[in-house]
């Protein structure tokens, strides 16, 4: 790797860091509106995806600039196009904080809504999971990606659980549509937040091994018990 090569690859990273910390505190934001009904958060939140979109410009631009200039081969080209797919994916993790607050906002006139079980633990599950996968990324260690892998089960099994618990309260009390569409809503979009986060984890093993796990999952689960 040429040192031009490499310095730009640094700033690349760290640009690549600084918007995940943002959609990182985002994600949280939003799940302390869901839970905990912090609304005084919302406006922040809605307010920093546009900084975000701004720098997803930026950084697929700078991608799309190394590969011009340096045209990397093997683990350089390999680590560029992760980052340009994790900037893409950071994006939409970012939309999805603003969709979950914007529900959870709805629910300030339910202020009595019965929250379901799961929900806070399906929540700390989904930003867990982001929070591994760009760990996984920084220290390219792809057993950390595994797990983020293996814990989107649980997510989508939690969500299951949740639908039904809504279904079940709908059947006792009609009156609760309203707010129950507005948390099957919300805890749709966390079921994706932990759908892009496995798509990160993904990635990084692409990034580390060169192998596509793309669809993979359970032969990837399997051969991590190896």
């Amino acid at each position: 790797m040429s040192l031009h090569l490499h310095r730009d690859l640094e700033n690349l990273n760290q640009e690549l860091m600084s918007q995940a910390g943002r959609v990182e505190q985002m994600i949280y934001d939003s799940v302390n509106v869901l839970c905990e009904r912090r609304y005084d958060l919302v406006a922040r939140i809605l307010a920093e995806d546009d900084v975000v979109d701004q720098k997803e410009v930026r950084l697929e631009e700078e991608c799309l600039k190394l590969l011009a200039l340096h045209q990397p081969v093997a683990s350089d080209l390999r680590r560029i196009t992760t980052i340009l797919k994790l900037n893409s994916d950071l994006e939409r993790i970012a939309d999805l904080a603003c969709n979950i607050a914007e529900r959870a906002e709805c629910l300030r006139e339910f202020p009595y809504f019965p929250m379901p079980d799961e929900l806070v633990s399906m929540a700390s599950n989904a930003t867990e999971m982001l929070r591994t996968a760009l760990d996984a990324f920084v220290n390219s260690n792809t057993k950390m990606a595994i797990a983020v892998v293996k814990l989107e089960a649980r997510v989508d099994e939690q969500n299951r659980e949740i639908i039904k618990a809504i279904e079940a309260l709908l059947c006792q009390d009609p009156n609760h549509v309203q707010p129950a569409l507005h948390v099957f809503s919300a805890t749709r979009q966390i079921e994706q937040v932990a759908d892009h986060a496995a798509n990160v984890a993904e990635e990084v093993i692409y990034m580390i091994d060169g192998e596509i796990v793309r669809h993979k999952h359970i032969q990837l689960v399997k051969s991590s018990h190896g």
